[in-house]
């Protein structure tokens, strides 16, 4: 399975450190804005509105299909390289939206997971999922 953050013993992918690559990734991501002049186009709520956009060509891929023909369908061929494509639009509007409202991703998510590690200790949670109910602002609050 492909991780964004590998552990530090697995850091490095496709030859370079992980972090290399997310730098990279970044600014290429940056280069191509730029060079087609569309950061002014770039504000939180247009970013906000494009990512869920492409979030909801992920949901139109899997939407009325069983689970284990989605599996199927999106492991392979065409239902592999459309999945590729629309999680890679997912992740650059994401890194997109969180340079607008200057968020920086690697930080937050470590601070995120460190609150979730106090907020859901293994020795309450492990094999229970969050439950709503239990938690009536949300889990990812």
């Amino acid at each position: 399975m492909s991780q964004l953050f590998p552990s530090p013993s697995r850091d490095l992918v496709a030859g370079l450190p992980v972090m290399d690559r997310f730098t990279e990734l970044h600014a290429a991501l940056h280069d191509f804005t730029r060079r087609r002049d569309w950061g002014q186009y770039h504000d939180p709520k247009s970013l906000l509105l494009a990512l869920v956009g492409e979030v909801g060509e992920v949901a139109e891929l899997m939407q009325w299909t069983r689970e284990a023909d989605v599996r199927a369908d999106l492991s392979q061929g065409d239902g592999k390289a459309q999945i590729s494509d629309e999680l890679a639009d997912v992740l650059m509007y994401l890194m997109l939206l969180a340079d607008a409202v200057d968020v920086d991703l690697i930080e937050a998510t470590h601070a995120k997971l460190e609150r979730n590690e106090a907020r859901f200790p293994t020795s309450q949670r492990q094999g229970n999922a969050p439950s709503h109910a239990r938690h009536p602002r949300g889990i990812g609050r």
